[in-house]
């Protein structure tokens, strides 16, 4: 896999005009959901685990394919109307020491007390804000992890100027088995319906599924190998041949 995307990325370069090989290749948030449907085991579950698969030795790889054109990451949790909240600001990431500060920034984060509620549409309006600031970058990308509908707020769906340009895609947490505790989220299939009718957003969007918060590391690190492959085939595809995407 990793070397698959090795090739695409020097597609890609070589497909660049001179002079413009010091873009940022992608801006990418991850937007955690931090609800009141999230217990204390869960939160840890998703920080540790984002951390981890940062961490992996393909995601690193990954990350450091293209140090010409770096990503830029920053890491936000999110609940209520009112909670957003930056746990990892932006930084261009081109190497595993960049990983190895964000992972270590959410592993010393401590829980906060934040709206019980579910707002993913206010999420997705700071999100915008967020990845609209970040000039030069090729793609811009909010990843919304959640494990519950929208309760409060702006619905997802209704959600334009904001995310005008941004791609939005989705880790949906699932129940673990059917020992789960009683009143969480939807089923799967459910939460999966509601999340591609009303959340995804823009070219290439797509959405990634977990079996439960002891699944979200795995999950993360599946998304973000499919994550960063888009932005090389993309760019390899629209650099090379400007009018394919008319055919």
């Amino acid at each position: 896999m990793v070397a698959g995307m090795r090739a695409l990325v020097v597609l890609a370069l070589l497909a660049l005009p001179a002079g413009a090989q010091s873009a940022c290749r992608q801006a990418l948030l991850l937007a955690l959901d931090v609800s009141g449907s999230v217990d204390e085991r869960e939160y840890r579950l998703q920080l540790d685990g984002l951390a981890a698969a940062l961490l992996h030795p393909d995601v690193v790889a990954a990350f450091e394919a293209m140090p010409d054109a770096p990503v830029r990451l920053a890491v936000m949790e999110w609940s209520g109307p009112g909670f957003q909240r930056v746990l990892s600001p932006w930084r261009e990431v081109a190497d595993s020491a960049g990983l190895a500060t964000v992972a270590a920034t959410l592993r010393g984060t401590g829980r906060v007390a934040a709206d019980y509620s579910t707002a993913i549409g206010s999420a997705l309006v700071r999100g915008g804000a967020e990845v609209q600031a970040q000039r030069g970058c090729w793609r811009r990308v909010i990843d919304v992890s959640g494990d519950g509908k929208s309760n409060v707020g702006p619905l997802p769906g209704s959600v334009g100027a904001e995310l005008r340009g941004v791609t939005v895609n989705a880790l949906v947490i699932g129940e673990a088995g059917p020992t789960a505790r009683e009143g969480r989220s939807p089923e799967i299939g459910e939460l999966v319906a509601y999340f591609r009718a009303y959340v995804l957003r823009g070219e290439d969007a797509f959405l990634e599924t977990a079996r439960g918060f002891a699944d979200f590391e795995a999950a993360m690190v599946r998304k973000l190998l499919r994550e960063l492959r888009v932005v090389a085939v993309s760019e390899a595809e629209g650099r090379a041949s400007p009018t394919r995407r008319g055919d």
